[in-house]
């Protein structure tokens, strides 16, 4: 984590220029925290495997941080959530406005590629890099999850429906973190689609766990704007909360037992992170 933060500060984005606030703009909600979960899923694997490779991989870690916070600015958004905050923060368009929110967050949508083609990998390596974020980062993963979670609101979806949208708006990130590890270590591909169907379901546990925060912690626990789900499709509103609780204790043992299938390495890579997230408190 130490590693990944020292990189991620040393290379924000630098676009000076006569506008008073855009350059802050785009540092600001990088630099705001977070748990960097994706980042880390990517970086453990190729850590494990290949450690020659880490400093290579940084670039890209970095990538997946900066789509990621793209995506909670766009969020936050007065036409989506209207969040006021985010990473126990103000959000973009309460320091600004929303214009600088809207194009802060478009800056780190491409800006998040362009640092990916420069990373220190082989070419073919980085190209299906590409391919795999912008599968799941965009039009046919994470936007489309958003897109169903806005049209959708005061709407009430089936369960079924409900693991569609939270597969794609926050399941598919975490899921293509841990193949994009496997990509740059080159893993075999069956190993890569064990950890890309294991990350949707960690996924979706990582989302039925905040659903239940928004519905028990306050603002300063959670450190952004919480009960803010009573028009959303979350599994709170449509399960109600004890049984959101005993989904969320199902799939968490479940996604225990498949990982320890994995072998000895990818075990001792993810433990810690398993450890700390997969019985998250709530």
């Amino acid at each position: 984590m130490e590693r990944f933060e020292e990189y991620l500060k040393s290379n924000l984005p630098q676009v000076p220029s006569f506008h008073p606030v855009y350059e802050l703009a785009l540092s600001q909600m990088l630099l705001a925290g977070g748990k960097r979960f994706r980042p880390m899923l990517l970086l453990s694997i190729v850590d494990a495997y290949e450690p020659l490779l880490y400093e290579g991989a940084l670039p890209v870690a970095m990538s997946i941080e900066m789509l990621h916070t793209y995506s909670l600015i766009h969020d936050d958004l007065p036409s989506m959530d209207n969040s006021p905050l985010r990473r126990g923060q103000p959000t973009l368009h309460v320091l600004y406005d929303e214009t600088t929110a809207i194009l802060a967050g478009d800056a780190l949508n491409t800006d998040a590629f362009y640092i990916l083609s420069k990373a220190p990998l082989r070419a073919d390596i980085k190209i299906k890099l590409v391919e795999l974020l912008a599968r799941d980062g965009g039009g046919r993963g994470m936007v489309l999850g958003q897109a169903l979670d806005c049209y959708f609101e005061n709407k009430p979806l089936t369960l079924d429906q409900v693991k569609v949208l939270h597969s794609n708006k926050t399941a598919k990130l975490i899921a293509v973190s841990l193949q994009m590890g496997a990509v740059i270590v080159q893993l075999d591909k069956s190993i890569q689609d064990d950890l890309y169907s294991f990350g949707l379901d960690l996924g979706l546990l990582f989302q039925i766990q905040d659903d239940i925060i928004d519905e028990t912690q306050s603002e300063e626990e959670a450190g952004k704007t919480t009960g803010n789900d009573t028009d959303k499709n979350s599994f709170v509103n449509l399960l109600g909360l004890d049984e959101s609780l005993s989904q969320a204790n199902i799939l968490a043992k479940d996604l225990q037992r498949r990982f320890e299938n994995f072998d000895k390495k990818l075990q001792t890579a993810l433990t810690p992170l398993m450890d700390k997230y997969l019985h998250r408190h709530i």
